[in-house]
């Protein structure tokens, strides 16, 4: 029943776009000057059919899964050492307090200095933009962690890597994986802006190639694109995360 009250939803919103801008309607928004679901539609079609959608996608997807995994190793790791080690993190925890603030798009003329192709700084880009969310949750997921959890483990003779193992990873769980929810959605809007930028290839690159040149159905057909790309890999990150959460009781409930 809830999915088709979502397909409902979604029909809804596209009847409503297909009616103003075929009726051009003016309501101190302009909606004649946007193309219609139809223009969209055909446009898509032929998008679809070429080689240059499927590589787009495939360069779009590749940076992004690639700096999305190290942002989630790193992320989680350095969290864990932030949480777990006074003296790591009054080392770690000042110049990573300092970067954090600063937006990963603003970092572009950075990545361009430093890497030697435009690939690897977008790579970059999307690394920064996810991991700072991987870290500050699972940072705060081990600190919040009950302490009595770790205080039986140790009675019953476990070592601080059993402790490890069998009570803080799988503790922070979900806290980890809201900061991999939230971190692949803020990697998507980093990565397309980096190709939008200094991309030579992949969705924003195209959706911006369609701006220059006053291709507006080509614009929103990307930005349907990046749309329909965030909510397929954020979903499997919710996915994979429900997965390796079941034990939860809330979980056993649903």
């Amino acid at each position: 029943m809830s999915w088709a009250v979502r397909a409902l939803s979604l029909l809804a919103c596209l009847g409503l776009w297909q009616l103003l801008t075929a009726t051009g309607t003016e309501l101190w928004l302009r909606f004649d000057n946007l193309p219609t679901v139809v223009e969209v539609g055909e446009r898509l079609a032929e998008q679809v059919g070429t080689a240059e959608f499927h590589r787009d996608l495939a360069q779009s997807l590749l940076r992004i899964l690639t700096g999305f995994a190290i942002a989630a190793v790193l992320g989680v790791a350095l969290g864990v050492v932030i949480a777990r080690s006074r003296l790591l993190g009054d080392v770690l925890r000042p110049p990573l307090e300092v970067v954090r603030p600063i937006p990963a798009i603003a970092l572009v003329p950075i990545a361009i200095l430093l890497f030697p192709t435009n690939e690897q700084g977008i790579v970059f880009i999307t690394f920064v933009a996810a991991f700072f969310p991987v870290l500050v949750s699972t940072r705060h997921a081990v600190r919040a962690l009950p302490t009595i959890w770790e205080d039986a483990v140790r009675t019953m003779g476990g070592s601080r890597w059993q402790v490890l193992a069998r009570v803080v990873l799988p503790g922070t769980l979900p806290g980890v994986f809201g900061g991999l929810s939230v971190g692949m959605g803020v990697a998507w809007i980093c990565v397309i802006s980096a190709e939008m930028i200094s991309g030579q290839f992949g969705v924003g690159y195209r959706t911006w190639q369609a701006y220059t040149v006053v291709d507006y159905p080509g614009v929103v057909v990307g930005m349907v694109t990046i749309g329909a790309l965030g909510y397929l890999t954020s979903a499997g990150v919710e996915l994979l995360g429900r997965r390796a959460t079941r034990w939860l009781p809330r979980e056993a409930a649903a």
